[in-house]
């Protein structure tokens, strides 16, 4: 394959993508038109291909080349694709590559909330959940237990964030998601949702409460970890819903909370 070119220079500004250039730098927020994203193994990087993302360059272990990775070599095409020894990729990215192999895709033109809510009936809003590995969590699960999208506020972590892909298992490409803008709660009652704020009140109601099943359209907002949501965002919404806690545990982390909430508020028979 002509496109295979072993890495001999380090400094090679082919690759600052994968090892000088920050995820926010990728991101691009200037000229958005322009901004990547790196897609860590072949199972996250087959499920961007198969959402329509373009790959712009592959980074990967030799060993791959005909073995776990052959299957995306064969589908990007003629773009890049960089090799080297495990050590070498190692020294070079600063970190262990999942299964060999990196790749940089194009970013798409966000929806509209609007466009995102369009025939949905369960979604869910996170509000300043900064952790990506959380943000990949709650997206698998959404998308395993019944929700329809997934909406942030501009202070979560990016959902294509390397590790928040990652850890999503690529279900980031499986479900459809969005920025909320400033003030947009708003917007999601317009749409005609009900909101339900996660939160260990004592005026909430239980999360298996037989009226929350019983709306058509139900958006379940998440909160930030250990603060969780702000009391004016509670106090805003339509519901106040807490997971019940025993043994004396006061509550769960935000990922482990969004998989009980989704199964229990999800759409069922999905």
């Amino acid at each position: 394959m002509k496109n295979i070119i072993e890495i001999k220079d380090f400094l090679s500004p082919e690759l600052d993508v994968y090892a000088r250039l920050s995820e926010a730098q990728l991101l691009n927020r200037e000229f958005p038109e322009k901004g990547m994203f790196i897609a860590e193994s072949p199972k996250v990087i087959g499920r961007a291909l198969d959402a329509g993302y373009e790959a712009v360059s592959c980074l990967m272990e030799k060993r791959h080349i005909d073995g776990e990775g052959k299957a995306i070599l064969e589908r990007i095409g003629g773009v890049p694709v960089f090799c080297a020894e495990f050590d070498v990729l190692t020294q070079l990215t600063g970190f262990k590559l999942t299964r060999g192999m990196l790749c940089a895709m194009r970013r798409k033109p966000l929806k509209s909330v609007k466009k995102v809510c369009e025939g949905k009936s369960r979604i869910v809003i996170l509000d300043k959940v900064m952790n990506p590995t959380n943000v990949g969590a709650i997206i698998r699960s959404a998308a395993a237990l019944g929700m329809d999208a997934v909406l942030l506020t501009p202070g979560c972590s990016d959902p294509l964030y390397r590790r928040a892909a990652r850890v999503s298992m690529g279900t980031v490409f499986q479900i459809e998601w969005t920025f909320l803008p400033d003030e947009g709660f708003d917007e999601i009652s317009s749409l005609g949702f009900k909101t339900v704020a996660m939160a260990l009140k004592d005026e909430s109601v239980s999360v298996s409460d037989p009226a929350l099943n019983a709306e058509e359209k139900l958006a379940v907002i998440m909160g930030t970890e250990g603060d969780g949501l702000c009391d004016e965002t509670i106090e805003g919404c339509d519901y106040t819903v807490k997971i019940p806690m025993y043994h004396g545990v006061d509550s769960l982390n935000v990922a482990a909370a969004s998989a009980v909430a989704f199964y229990a508020l999800g759409n069922k028979g999905k």
